[in-house]
């Protein structure tokens, strides 16, 4: 196999094990949000510990500024969410609570 061909299936095989991870989420785990370390025009927002991901992820898509999600992450269950699963989870049918109308 070439060397694009190799690279072509690690991309998929990262894609869909990021999928199954995404479909076996457990919105109710506690969840803690830490927002990116730049202080420069990011705004007040801090750590967060939040009771369910579910809440965390309501928070950081409707209430944080988009600036302070560049580089955060959230973690649940010791596994490390970066903005682009941030928004795939909110997004997603399993997600339990109401969202916003306004939310990105």
């Amino acid at each position: 196999m070439s060397d694009e061909v190799q690279s072509i299936n690690r991309v998929r095989e990262q894609a869909r094990k990021l999928v199954l991870g995404l479909n076996r989420f457990n919105f109710n785990s506690p969840a803690e949000l830490f927002p990116s370390r730049s202080k420069k025009g990011r705004g007040h927002v801090t750590y967060r510990r939040f009771n369910t991901a579910a809440e965390a992820l309501r928070f950081a898509v409707e209430q944080m500024p988009p600036a302070a999600l560049l580089g955060a992450y959230l973690e649940v269950d010791e596994k490390r969410f970066g903005l682009n699963e941030m928004h795939a989870l909110y997004e997603s049918d399993a997600y339990p609570l109401a969202r916003a109308a306004n939310a990105e």
